[in-house]
């Protein structure tokens, strides 16, 4: 579930180059550009951490303060770290969340590919260095994390006064989700990639059904036969496992032991190979004889050995926090493993918070946010994979969707990585010309026929290339 989970952390999307007409565009805007830095400095809690040349934007990297809670400012403030990569003030800006940490290396989403604008890119609050000192984690919830991008977006819009659209990926896209939920009318768009929606936290049959029928059989079965072997030959390489923590400096305390540990590991196997992996991918799965080097090296490239050390934890404990107390997460009942599995309630977020740290699950959060976007939402598009375990439980369109402009897609045999640009054709067009339209920058031939809809910018290997993080299955 780590794995899993972490694919949702995984979508921060990178940047390129731009072409002839974006050289133009910064030239119409030689005054914006040449002193964004000090019109961006002016406003009041931001402070200035460093600048990376790019050709065609400038690139910043910044921090804003924050109160800790946004019901009472005065019970203090901290720092939040954003990245501001900007091209124009004529142009749109896209509000951008993975719902972890923040890259500081230049990277472009796909949205703002497509409008050609510029893009804002916030850290979530609670991950480092963003986080309150001494951090009191009940402020670390859905609606404290919204109010920092509204009041970040109120500070930025006076500067950048066009249209704005709000993205992510995985738990990004969960965030963009809950933004439009709490502050509906401060975006004019939002775009969310593979974003789950765990609606009753309890009920989990979904994936179940979902992994009894992804892919095809022959691949399932072999998955569920691997999966089983690792934990027959758990003995031998649970103590190579310990050997390798041993040399690299990695703990266990908080999940409890190197056999747990694990036990985590095995179980998020099958989940993270459709993650991150295509039907195509299913030649790559070891035979069930086959060695334990080759056992062990596959459960390390699909899982990876590292998710669940306390090294590997820490970075991610206020996702596994927010998942045990308000977002939920996906337990799948492995119906196939159960007379091997030594620790059966581990699977879970508790397990993967230091104890010190109390939780304790509020429900009703997501029916809130879900009853929200089948009733009153606008302006919404939801691309989900075919072959992705999130794609599971999805946020789900009320009547009338399609006259809000809300629409939910599927990449055909898409994993966690999928995007617009991979959708079939009547659905790409379609989604393309309502980003645009969002944006307010469609063409007038779109405006006729949106099959004539494409990104206004050209790709840039460098700047547009999807980079998809590992993580583990109860981390999106």
């Amino acid at each position: 579930m780590r794995k899993a989970v972490r694919a949702l952390l995984a979508l921060a999307m990178s940047i390129g180059t731009v072409g002839a007409g974006s050289t133009a565009a910064m030239a119409a805007d030689t005054t914006a550009t040449s002193d964004i830095k000090d019109r961006i400095l002016k406003i009041p809690g931001m402070s200035f951490v460093e600048e990376k040349p790019y050709e065609g934007y400038r690139y910043l990297v910044l921090n804003y303060t924050q109160p800790v809670d946004h019901r009472n400012p005065a019970k203090g403030t901290f720092q939040q770290r954003f990245t501001l990569l900007h091209k124009a003030t004529d142009r749109p800006t896209v509000f951008y969340t993975s719902g972890y940490n923040v890259s500081t290396s230049p990277s472009r989403s796909e949205p703002t590919r497509i409008v050609d604008g510029n893009q804002v890119s916030m850290e979530y609050r609670f991950f480092t260095p963003s986080r309150p000192q001494p951090a009191d984690w009940s402020k670390l919830d859905i609606w404290q994390a919204a109010s920092d991008q509204h009041r970040l977006f109120e500070a930025l819009k006076p500067v950048y006064g066009k249209n704005w659209l709000a993205t992510g990926g995985s738990k990004g896209g969960m965030t963009a989700t809950y933004y439009r939920r709490f502050y509906p009318k401060d975006m004019n768009g939002t775009v969310a990639y593979v974003a789950p929606n765990d609606v009753v936290n309890d009920e989990d049959s979904a994936y179940d059904r979902f992994l009894a029928n992804v892919g095809d059989q022959a691949c399932r079965t072999q998955l569920n036969s691997v999966q089983r072997e690792a934990l027959v030959r758990r003995g031998e390489i649970v103590a190579r496992y310990q050997k390798w923590a041993d040399e690299n400096g990695k703990t266990f305390k908080t999940v409890g032991s190197a056999d747990k540990a694990y036990e985590n590991v095995v179980l998020d196997l099958v989940w993270a190979f459709w993650q991150y992996h295509l039907q195509s991918d299913c030649k790559t799965v070891p035979a069930t004889k086959a060695s334990t080097d080759e056992l062990y090296k596959f459960i390390d490239d699909i899982s990876g050995f590292d998710g669940y050390t306390d090294q590997g934890l820490e970075r991610f404990t206020p996702y596994y926090y927010q998942a045990g107390t308000e977002l939920g997460s996906p337990t799948p009942k492995f119906a196939h493993l159960k007379d091997l599995l030594r620790y059966r309630d581990s699977y879970q977020p508790r397990t993967y918070v230091p104890r010190d740290i109390p939780m304790k699950f509020r429900p009703g959060a997501m029916a809130d946010v879900d009853r929200w976007v089948r009733e009153k939402s606008s302006n919404m598009l939801f691309v989900y994979g075919q072959n992705d375990p999130w794609s599971a439980e999805p946020f789900r369109l009320g009547r009338g969707a399609v006259a809000r402009h809300d629409y939910r897609f599927y990449a055909p045999g898409g994993n966690h990585g999928s995007n617009i640009s991979q959708l079939v054709a009547d659905e790409r067009a379609t989604a393309t010309a309502e980003v645009l339209r969002w944006a307010g920058v469609a063409p007038a031939a779109v405006q006729k026929d949106e099959h004539k809809a494409k990104p206004l910018a050209p790709y840039n290997e460098k700047l547009d290339k999807q980079k998809v993080e590992r993580q583990n299955t109860l981390r999106p």
